[in-house]
């Protein structure tokens, strides 16, 4: 047996179920070992869109995925989605190929490209030592939670591996929740007893049933209001007390509670400039509370006044035993009235711009929230129509939003949204892109095609790079370069198996509300013409911090 084959099976045999990657031959033997140990492998029809998958994976469903690529220009074609789940901190690990001599053509410095993203490397160096290596790799992406590139040398992948090799694969035990000190419970447990008007804030730390749980009873005991930040939409949904997101996607009611409050706690949560709209949420007495697992994101983007290394649920329960009975604190009638009225962004009044050729955003996206099931995972590609899906949308739980944005790259949606359907089976999958983005990602419509997925695919189409336009048009400068004639992108998808509908007006949705009723047999993508006479509202924040 090749050091490739005892890897591969080595890597399936400690606990990676699903392999996404395009495979060439320097990868060829690792991958098919992955599957012959009952790995599923999905094969994207490019490497970006596999790395993005592979990450979406991950996040939804909890376990470290595999990306397995080609040397060389596999691993560059992959870069893209590798940094997004590198920014995110997303446990991935990263199967490369690697032509070590320079004169190679496919000869990079891998390992410089990978660091240079924020991901850790590693190397197979040795035939004795190939799966102990690999296995190492693979607990220091879930342990660590960080996207790791193990580089595997053709050279050494062709070697002879030690008899039995695989049978020495390790699974990683679970990682162990950090337990947080007595001494810091207790200062938070007395800043929650002086705050008059709390507002948690939960993020990608505190996406668990969990630590929802242990939140929503000590918000309970202190009269707190409950946000998220976009990546961990939905965690608090049901809640009567949730504002839902915070930062430049919160409506105003949101934001206006959450400027008003005198304590915020970011729990698993960076608050960073989208989460704090550039701190102007956090008023100049507002105490800031932060508490995670990781000490190194204490205080990362802004100062705070005390920070808690800690994991969530236990920091929570732990602070749950020691306060004291309930209080109302920002929880009044007023409030609980005002937030069941307009806290979401449906509820906010607009004046709809449709016409006859093209649709409103708004107006989509909420007759797409009364057509579509609840039960539904979303992918939501970068641009400007982007906060409509994910804020128009409604999501039944905290899994059922998969935000890649960390890198703001725009084509990684419709690969984001097919990740996400894999790891979340019962789910209807509805991938949001903006048309240069689904342009740009096409060649994975096959993969939705090929896999089956009952996927809708909705197009914000307004002929452009929207959030360029919005941003440089005011200012007179010319936009050639950013607009484009008008596209049939409907006709693109069809000639890829999809349903397929344009779709200028609220009736031209009669045709989703039949594909919704009907079999579902082939995914449906949805050409929406939509009104481009102006940025969202969330561009100006977004442009704040280029």
């Amino acid at each position: 047996m090749k050091v490739a084959e005892a890897v591969g099976r080595a890597l399936s045999a400690a606990g990676v179920g699903h392999v996404f990657g395009v495979v060439g031959s320097g990868n060829f033997h690792l991958t098919n070992a992955m599957v012959a140990e009952g790995s599923r492998f999905v094969a994207a029809r490019h490497e970006g869109g596999a790395a993005t998958m592979a990450d979406a994976y991950s996040r939804m469903s909890g376990t470290v995925a595999a990306l397995s690529v080609h040397q060389g220009p596999g691993l560059t074609n992959a870069m893209t989605g590798i940094a997004e789940a590198a920014k995110s901190r997303t446990p991935l690990l990263v199967l490369a190929a690697e032509a070590t001599e320079p004169r190679s053509n496919f000869y990079v410095d891998q390992e410089a490209l990978a660091r240079s993203v924020g991901a850790v490397t590693a190397r197979v160096t040795s035939a004795a030592g190939a799966v102990a290596q690999a296995c190492d790799a693979l607990r220091r992406a879930r342990h660590d939670r960080r996207t790791v590139l193990l580089n595997l040398p053709l050279d050494v992948q062709a070697r002879d591996a030690p008899e039995g090799a695989p049978a020495l694969a390790v699974a990683p035990p679970e990682r162990t929740a950090v337990e947080p000190e007595s001494a810091d419970v207790g200062a938070l447990a007395q800043v929650l007893e002086k705050s008059r008007r709390p507002v948690f804030v939960a993020g990608r730390g505190a996406r668990s049933p969990g630590s929802r749980d242990a939140l929503a009873a000590l918000a309970e005991r202190h009269g707190a209001l409950l946000a998220t930040s976009a990546v961990a939409r939905g965690l608090f949904h049901g809640n009567p007390w949730a504002l839902d997101v915070s930062g430049g996607f919160a409506s105003p009611l949101a934001a206006e509670l959450i400027q008003g409050a005198d304590l915020i706690v970011g729990w698993g949560c960076a608050l960073n400039m989208w989460t704090t709209r550039h701190g102007r949420l956090i008023g100049a007495d507002t105490t800031v509370v932060q508490v995670d697992d990781d000490a190194s994101a204490l205080g990362a983007h802004r100062e705070v006044d005390l920070g808690v290394t800690g994991d969530v649920e236990l920091t929570a329960r732990h602070a749950l035993a020691r306060a004291g009975g309930c209080r109302n604190g920002y929880r009044t009638a007023d409030i609980e009235a005002a937030l069941t009225a307009r806290v979401r962004w449906r509820d906010v009044p607009y004046e709809d711009t449709s016409s006859r050729e093209r649709i409103d955003p708004r107006t989509l996206s909420i007759a797409l929230d009364d057509i579509l099931p609840a039960e539904r995972v979303i992918g939501v590609d970068s641009g400007n129509f982007m906060g409509y899906p994910s804020m128009y949308l409604s999501v039944p739980d905290e899994n059922g939003l998969c935000f890649t944005q960390a890198f703001q790259s725009i084509g990684l949606g419709l690969a984001t949204a097919i990740g996400a359907a894999l790891a979340q089976p019962d789910r209807l999958p509805v991938a949001a892109l903006g048309d240069g983005g689904a342009m740009m990602g096409a060649a994975e419509l096959d993969t939705v095609r090929r896999l089956g997925l009952p996927m809708v695919v909705v197009v914000y189409n307004d002929d452009a790079y929207g959030a360029e336009v919005h941003h440089f048009g005011p200012d007179g400068y010319p936009l050639e370069t950013v607009e484009f004639p008008p596209t049939d992108v409907a006709a693109v998808a069809r000639g890829y198996g999809f349903e397929a509908v344009t779709v200028r007006t609220r009736a031209d949705l009669k045709a989703v509300e039949d594909w919704v009723a009907g079999p579902r047999s082939a995914p449906l993508l949805i050409d929406a013409k939509v009104v481009a006479d102006r940025g969202a509202w969330w561009l100006e924040e977004a442009f704040r911090g280029h």
